[in-house]
């Protein structure tokens, strides 16, 4: 959500701002109704004004045996005004929030300006493909050869876009999440969280999900949201709540289901598990001191980049440009992964991880403030979030660059501990 009074101040800038989104100018319309909605509450404030005087004289003529008529017509009248006032004042201030909670986030004077992802800016890559003597299989590949991912049994039970993991595959995908815990919370200071994965409206609304994604989302018949993703329940943990200063950062962590409908990616990623309705996920979410929230922007996605290094996944890390962040951030930093048995075997990077600064839009929509010390104002906070890492996508990069020739895929050595030792998966007889 933005500050109207950004757009009173400096209409031009704001929209100079979002056309490096591509998007066309709105101050104009914004303001013409920001106006009429002062105007009325001008008219408002005035009438109720007035409709206190005219009481008071009322009593005053009464008191001294004079005739009231006439201010009582006049009251009368000033209350039939007022009622018509209130519903186009609630009216006015209704449009004005709908248009400024559709506007995304004001990009970050650093975010590479761009229409899409080819203007996205490669900022340092980590770690060589491995070498091999024979031709890489994707993940759908080597986990039906495996026997152990099965997407007809998935389709029989719930459709297209599930996966029914077995045995080590199964257990990998949960090792995984407490491998990623393990980190973020041991090592990095994250508070671990168990968040519902239903949500009401509020909650997706403070995040951004809400009014303008809703047909990306699943809804229950009672009403309720499954998560999208952690970030949802995690950020609105402070919905509502004044902080103090000492209190931040707040960094929170979670291992969730996470449910999309993906309403705007008919055709892409239709094989394997790149893309799908449900997936796991391990989220990291900020809430930080406004002073220090690039720094921690920094921070999040060097934690997300730690779990890759450990297990030893080649990767690299993606400015996006203003033309491919998400609607929520003003800067985003994607961190792609190798995944050799992409595009036919020649390799590609993919998307694992995607950490944002949202500066104080999501804090403005939830309304989440903190107190600096010795002082009676108060501000909002800002807000960050960024998986650390997709549960399912790193279980492909695993597959997937841990190949053997013969079909079977080597453990990484850092998730051995979480897998009792086991060295190899092979395929079943």
């Amino acid at each position: 959500m933005h500050d109207i009074r950004r757009l009173r101040e400096d209409g031009a800038a704001f929209d100079a701002a979002l056309a490096k989104r591509g998007l066309a100018p709105v101050a104009e319309t914004i303001l013409t109704r920001d106006a009429d909605w002062r105007r009325v509450t001008t008219e408002l404030q005035l009438a109720q004004q007035r409709r206190n005087e005219a009481s008071k004289l009322i009593g005053t003529a009464k008191r001294n045996g004079e005739s009231a008529d006439a201010l009582m017509a006049e009251v009368a009248e000033l209350k039939e005004r007022m009622a018509q006032l209130e519903e186009d004042e609630r009216r006015l201030a209704g449009e004005v929030e709908e248009l400024l909670a559709g506007i995304p986030n004001l990009p970050a004077d650093d975010a590479p300006v761009g229409a899409d992802e080819d203007a996205n800016v490669e900022l340092r890559r980590i770690g060589k493909p491995r070498e091999r003597n024979f031709r890489a299989q994707d993940h759908v590949a080597i986990g039906e050869g495996l026997g152990l991912m099965d997407f007809e049994a998935a389709a029989r039970l719930t459709g297209a876009r599930f996966v029914v993991l077995k045995a080590e595959l199964a257990r990998m995908e949960r090792a995984l999440a407490a491998f990623m815990l393990d980190i973020h919370t041991g090592e990095f200071g994250y508070t671990e969280i168990a968040p519902p994965v239903l949500v009401r409206d509020q909650a997706l609304y403070g995040t951004g999900q809400l009014p303008k994604f809703a047909e990306d989302q699943f809804r229950t018949t009672d009403g309720y949201w499954l998560i999208p993703t952690a970030e949802v329940p995690l950020t609105n943990l402070v919905a509502d709540q004044i902080l103090e200063e000492a209190e931040l950062p707040l960094r929170y962590t979670a291992y969730t289901p996470c449910f999309r409908s993906e309403a705007g990616s008919a055709g892409r990623d239709t094989r394997g598990m790149i893309r799908q309705h449900q997936f796991g996920k391990v989220e990291l979410v900020s809430i930080a001191h406004p002073d220090r929230s690039d720094g921690e922007h920094e921070r999040m996605t060097g934690c997300a980049e730690t779990v890759l290094k450990r297990l030893d996944l080649p990767y690299r890390v993606m400015a996006l440009s203003t033309g491919d962040m998400g609607f929520s951030a003003r800067r985003t930093y994607d961190i792609e992964v190798w995944l050799p048995g992409q595009d036919d075997g020649a390799g590609r990077y993919r998307e694992i991880s995607s950490c944002s600064v949202c500066g104080d839009f999501q804090a403005r929509r939830m309304k989440a403030r903190f107190r600096r010390k010795g002082e009676k104002a108060t501000e909002f906070v800002h807000t960050l979030n960024g998986s650390g890492l997709a549960i399912g996508r790193t279980l492909i990069a695993i597959l997937e660059n841990y190949q053997e020739a013969d079909g079977s895929v080597t453990i990484p050595d850092a998730l051995k501990p979480y897998l009792k030792g086991l060295e190899r998966i092979e395929a079943r007889t």
